[in-house]
């Protein structure tokens, strides 16, 4: 690759020896160089405006002028694509889930044990560099949406009895959009895969419960599923659900699978497809990868609903691609309109 189509990187972090390491890292890699650095969050802000990155390396604790400001600033005034890479996530999920609601795409944990050990995070970084040199922040930047707090008026018996979600890449922005705009009274629980470290998900957890009316809690092995509750897949395992009499409970498989694990978004679609058989919705949102193709196409396969979110919503158009590559699904539907359409197949 020549020197003008290498994706051009702008690092902040407020150690001058992270800086040297995340340099040297990217260095490996020839289709990747550093153009600029930065070690707070107003100079990342600047030099992002003069320099033109594709994607900047955001820490977040630094100083006055943190990884949070500089979100903002650049989504403000330069919207590029930024990755968060920032210890803080071992200790406090809160700031990175601030961030990507503010506009960062992604995140990526330092070491914990050991901060100069960066090379456990190479191949993740130089990867996620890559896809996020891809993604058009503008086309994805929207107005807030007020938290929807009202009843809708649902029949006594709606056609579907339990709503299904999977995301990676760009997921936690997608997921809270969506769940906000559901009604206070709905009639069925929702399940969430989300592709992250099972010290995240009881954070994000947190996060939406406050965000919506609606109960959020992380799924517990052997716990039964109950209406209007939303429930996300811990991620250290590969979560299903399983009809027992009358009665859908949470259950956990040992099965690998190929797309991805812990959690699996195959895993829990297969299991929906045979327990629920006609009776759920499926969805697929923004991420990297091929995970919920297969599980998809399973629910689709037994009379499911399913449904894809639109490339020109997603961060990441890949596992919603591969899922109608698969012919999984039967809608393509843009982010925003996800939740009313949702409501919509209920009422």
């Amino acid at each position: 690759m020549d020197k003008k189509k290498q994706v051009r990187v702008l690092v902040a972090d407020d150690s001058a020896l992270m800086r040297i390491l995340i340099n040297d890292i990217i260095n490996t890699d020839p289709d990747i160089h550093v153009v600029g650095q930065a070690n707070n969050g107003k100079t990342a802000y600047l030099l992002t405006q003069e320099l033109k990155p594709d994607v900047v390396l955001m820490d977040v604790n630094m100083g006055e002028y943190d990884g949070i400001y500089g979100v903002v600033k650049i989504m403000e005034h330069c919207p590029t694509p930024v990755i968060i890479l920032s210890s803080i996530g071992n200790v406090d999920m809160n700031p990175i889930l601030q961030a990507l609601e503010l506009g960062a795409i992604d995140y990526l944990n330092k070491p914990a044990k050991n901060r100069v050990n960066m090379d456990e995070v190479k191949q993740d970084l130089i990867e996620k560099i890559k896809i996020a040199s891809t993604v058009e922040v503008k086309e994805l930047l929207d107005k807030p949406v007020s938290v929807n707090i009202h009843e809708h008026s649902f029949d006594n018996k709606t056609s579907y009895d339990c709503i299904v979600l999977g995301a990676s890449t760009g997921g936690p922005r997608a997921i809270e959009r969506i769940l906000t705009q559901l009604p206070k009274n709905l009639t069925i629980p929702v399940v969430i895969a989300q592709h992250m470290p099972a010290s995240f998900v009881f954070a994000f957890a947190n996060r939406l419960n406050q965000l919506t009316p609606l109960e959020v809690s992380v799924a517990k092995q052997g716990s039964r599923l109950e209406a209007g509750n939303i429930y996300l897949a811990p991620g250290d395992l590969n979560l299903t659900i399983e009809r027992k009499h009358k009665n859908y409970v949470f259950g956990v498989t040992e099965q690998r699978f190929l797309a991805y694990n812990n959690p699996s978004i195959d895993a829990l679609m297969i299991s929906v497809a045979a327990s629920y058989k006609e009776k759920a919705i499926g969805v697929v949102l923004t991420g990297m990868g091929k995970d919920g193709a297969i599980g998809l196409k399973a629910m689709r396969d037994t009379g499911s609903y399913t449904i894809a979110q639109s490339a020109a919503s997603c961060i990441v158009y890949g596992m919603p691609k591969a899922a109608v590559e698969n012919e999984a699904v039967e809608q393509v539907v843009h982010l925003d309109e996800i939740a009313a359409f949702l409501v919509s197949c209920l009422a």
